[in-house]
């Protein structure tokens, strides 16, 4: 238990599991959470094991149990009785044969949060079937952008699906699930499904299309067409981006790159030219380094940035000046998101406590005034 951040004194039960809702385990955990894993006694063999390398297990405890045991069902139960949220990754149906379904949890715990994590949702055609991030954003739409023209659809791996449409709507609704039984006295199941989530994230687009700045072919978008918004290869085969959005950042980069005297160049906004200024761009960023780009280039209204491996982002000067990575441990990694004025977070660990906290874990939690309170014992 960190005891700080602007979480502290929020008890969540996280049911092992992989992926997107371990991470808003952790973002929770981040945030001053008490998060406490109920972890397998035997390790899934179907998952790789991180071991000490697990990042997302970082401020949690431990409790390992075999959930097919009903004295083991009954221990969660019991920590139901005195959380706030519990969360599961579970297929749809599984936590109910365990006996933990979200009825039986509301039962112990009317004001339970119950934070249910999948990929199609718990209802639909898919409910039942295997998936992960790249299946899940394909159904909804958010992968269709991800890709040059004539190449395959391609994201960043697990950030769309897993994180974006999942984890992170999965943390705004039990927060905001919580928020609302700290005033009602009651809980809620929240059903956060990466299909769902992944879709709202494309309403921006969905602004842009209705408009008619985006349509349904690669390349001819404003954001994935023109030769002013790309990534482009340098003479020493790194890369750097491009976002200049707006004429005047536009303006500023030609101004930057010596072509504002060109007239070719001038019809920049006109989606006709974006195929042959792209070509000349790619030309024209083959002559230097990333580096002799970035001098170039980098802190000017330009929109530039170089695109950095995780190492060299680790250690970019603004990454830096902003402590956004650090190295805990020997891993590095990435520091708690959002940060806060008042209740900082509390420096991240790998692990807070180890496995088999079974007794000191509901000791405590039984000895700490419970937050949920209903109206009807406050009146």
């Amino acid at each position: 238990m960190s005891g700080c951040g602007p979480l502290a004194g929020i008890r969540v039960i996280e049911i092992a599991g992989i992926g997107p809702a371990p991470f808003c385990g952790m973002l929770l955990a981040d945030l001053g959470a008490d998060v406490v894993v109920v972890d397998r006694v035997i390790p899934n063999r179907d998952t790789i094991d991180l071991g000490r390398e697990a990042i997302l297990n970082r401020g949690k405890r431990f409790v390992s149990l075999d959930l097919k045991q009903s004295a083991a069902v009954e221990h969660v139960l019991d920590l139901v009785e005195h959380s706030h949220a519990i969360i599961e990754g579970m297929r749809p149906g599984v936590m109910e044969r365990l006996g933990l379904g979200p009825d039986v949890c509301l039962d112990r715990n009317p004001a339970l949060v119950f934070g249910r994590m999948t990929g199609w949702g718990q209802d639909g055609p898919l409910a039942q079937t295997a998936g992960h991030d790249i299946n899940y954003i394909a159904l909804s739409g958010a992968l269709w952008y991800a890709g040059e023209p004539g190449a395959l659809p391609m994201a960043p791996p697990g950030l769309v699906g897993d994180i974006g449409g999942g984890a992170l709507y999965l943390a705004v609704g039990l927060l905001a699930a919580i928020l609302s039984a700290r005033e009602s006295g009651k809980g809620q199941v929240v059903d956060a499904a990466i299909v769902d989530g992944s879709a709202h994230m494309m309403n921006l687009l969905l602004s842009l299309k209705a408009t008619g700045h985006f349509v349904n072919e690669r390349g001819r978008s404003i954001l994935d067409g023109p030769h002013w918004y790309s990534t482009y290869r340098c003479a020493d085969d790194r890369y750097i981006s491009l976002g200049s959005l707006e004429p005047k950042f536009y303006t500023l980069l030609c101004q930057k790159l010596g072509i504002a005297d060109q007239p070719d160049f001038a019809n920049g906004y006109d989606p006709a030219c974006w195929p042959d200024l792209r070509h000349r761009f790619e030309e024209l960023f083959r002559r230097r380094t990333r580096d002799e780009w970035m001098t170039l280039l980098e802190g000017t209204d330009a929109c530039f940035a170089p695109v950095l491996d995780p190492d060299e982002a680790a250690s970019h000067p603004h990454m830096a000046a902003r402590q956004i990575y650090k190295k805990i441990d020997g891993i590095i990694q990435a520091m708690p998101s959002p940060r806060f004025s008042n209740t900082p977070p509390p420096e991240p660990t790998v692990k807070s406590a180890g496995p088999n906290q079974k007794r000191t874990i509901l000791q405590q939690w039984r000895t700490t005034r419970r937050r949920h309170v209903s109206r009807s014992k406050l009146s």
